[in-house]
């Protein structure tokens, strides 16, 4: 009798739009509720069939922003949560059978995108011509790397599921392949469909430039894989396919600081690489972020200590050097952040500040209140972050490169309203500036599910050289146990990485637990 609780059988419940989805604006695309038809070989007979698959991946991929962002956040001494369940994640206490370990979603949009993958090339249609058919495939790619990268990120080995379950007649039990072949995969993917040329760089409709795969996004992937694997070079590589493109439409860095707030109000801007988009006005969809973030009541998810003193005192720095009377510019007071409920004036001495770059639709003063819809999109990738990313490759591979770290970051500060980063490069060392770059990137990434992974590649570098730096950056930014806990817990790189769900370890013979966690078998 076949293990139907495992994970891989939950990939077989996938819902689709019918045939007659037709991609005709953003709100259909956007519109996937799901119907009662599995995924079989009898289903792919038109383009239409092709791209319901390729919608429902995005949809599940939406599905899964609170917990990616819990993911991101939650350990990484920025963002911090009340809510005693999800405390165990940020307090290193996590159980097996915690629902922030469950994985389902996230391998839901694998399994989707491995039926494309699958089917697609098969698919008879007169209509449907290989430029999009491989423009649907890189999409595929994209969704399924994307997912693995981060379950690397978060699980280290996991099963690499590459099969799609369409029956039952297939086995479900699935054995963890370790990190270095996901990763290698991974990067064969990408580069293969790179290849073909089949990505594209724009989309009809402008909203989908930016809330659909492009080349610009398996270029963003790909970096982001690198520098994860520390592999520099091909980091610096992919991060200036971006970073030096000349296409006439391209993602660009937007340098004027009083521009930064588009990034999050109306969202989709010319920085951004690839986001998540909902839309409420059309669609009647919400995203929910004002439970995770509003400046009311009690959030889920609000700054620590440590972030709301870096916050405060990147918005004085902003007022002392009189470019605004009271630091309202760029990514800080009413872009990143506003302070107890609104009041703007009483920033300097909140005892608590609010994520608001969700949340509200004016930069300029809070009489606009927040958004009318929760519908802010999420962005996966931008253009600022490639930077960065350049910028910490660049800082590995030597002093020799210091001075280009340096620039990339400074147009960073400058863009924030920041004074230049001027320290000389003989009177610093690797680790110093590896901590600019991580301070610009807690500022300018704020609750974007960025920190804990920066923070996790810094443990993890160069067999783990600046793992006491890694473990003293978490516990001062821990508000919620003990610091003495931490500092044990993190000794052991094993728990630095979530349990693989209890649920799945039960069903699937070959799923061995992570070591921190022990054998449940």
């Amino acid at each position: 009798m076949k293990r139907h609780n495992s994970f891989i059988f939950r990939i077989l419940n996938f819902y689709i739009l019918s045939a007659a989805f037709l991609l005709s604006s953003c709100n259909d695309w956007l519109d996937v509720l799901p119907n009662n038809e599995q995924v079989t070989d009898e289903y792919w007979q038109s383009k239409e069939d092709v791209e319901a698959v390729i919608a429902s991946g995005y949809y599940y991929m939406r599905q899964c922003v609170p917990q990616f962002i819990k993911w991101g956040e939650l350990r990484g001494g920025s963002i911090y949560t009340m809510n005693s369940g999800d405390a165990k994640l940020q307090d290193f206490n996590m159980t097996s059978s915690h629902s922030l370990c469950d994985w389902s979603n996230v391998y839901k949009v694998i399994g989707l995108a491995n039926s494309v993958l699958l089917y697609a090339p098969g698919v008879s249609d007169n209509t449907y011509y290989d430029a999009m058919r491989n423009s649907h495939l890189a999409e595929a790619y994209f969704l399924r790397d994307y997912c693995f990268l981060l379950l690397v990120k978060n699980y280290r080995d996991v099963p690499m599921v590459l099969q799609a379950y369409v029956n039952d007649n297939a086995s479900f039990d699935l054995a963890k392949s370790p990190e270095k072949e996901i990763i290698a995969r991974i990067k064969e993917d990408i580069k293969a469909i790179l290849e073909t040329g089949a990505a594209k760089g724009t989309y009809e409709e402008d909203w989908a430039t930016k809330g659909r795969v492009t080349k610009w996004a398996l270029y963003a992937l790909m970096a982001d894989a690198c520098l994860w694997s520390e592999d520099y070079d091909q980091c610096i590589e992919y991060c200036d396919l971006v970073l030096g493109a000349t296409d006439a439409f391209r993602p660009a860095f937007m340098s004027n600081a009083g521009d930064w707030y588009s990034l999050y109000y109306p969202g989709n801007s010319n920085e951004s690489i690839f986001e998540l988009n909902w839309d409420y006005a059309g669609n009647q969809q919400s995203n929910n972020f004002a439970s995770l973030f509003t400046p009311s009541g009690s959030p889920d998810l609000r700054p620590t200590p440590q972030a709301m003193e870096k916050m405060k005192a990147e918005t004085l720095t902003l007022k002392e050097q009189g470019l605004t009377e009271d630091g309202r510019m760029g990514r800080m007071l009413l872009a990143t952040y506003v302070p107890d409920n609104g009041q703007v004036n009483a920033w300097q001495i909140s005892n608590q500040l609010y994520i608001w770059k969700y949340y509200g639709t004016d930069v300029a003063d809070i009489t606009g209140g927040a958004r009318q819809h929760q519908d802010a999109n999420f962005i996966i990738y931008r253009v600022a972050e490639l930077m960065l990313m350049k910028a910490q490759a660049l800082t590995m591979k030597g002093e020799s490169s210091w001075a280009e770290a340096v620039s990339l970051v400074n147009r960073i500060r400058s863009r924030a309203g920041l004074p230049a980063y001027e320290k000389d490069i003989s009177e610093i060392d690797e680790l110093a500036l590896l901590e600019e770059i991580f301070d610009q990137k807690e500022m300018e990434f704020m609750a974007e599910a960025k920190r804990w992974y920066d923070l996790l590649w810094l443990g993890r570098i160069a067999n783990h050289k600046y793992k006491e730096q890694m473990i003293g950056k978490v516990v001062d930014g821990n508000v919620t146990t003990n610091e003495q806990w931490v500092r044990s817990v993190l000794q052991d790189e094993n728990a630095w990485y979530l349990p693989i769900p209890q649920a799945d370890i039960e069903h699937n013979k070959l799923l061995e637990q992570n070591p921190y966690y022990g054998t449940t078998k």
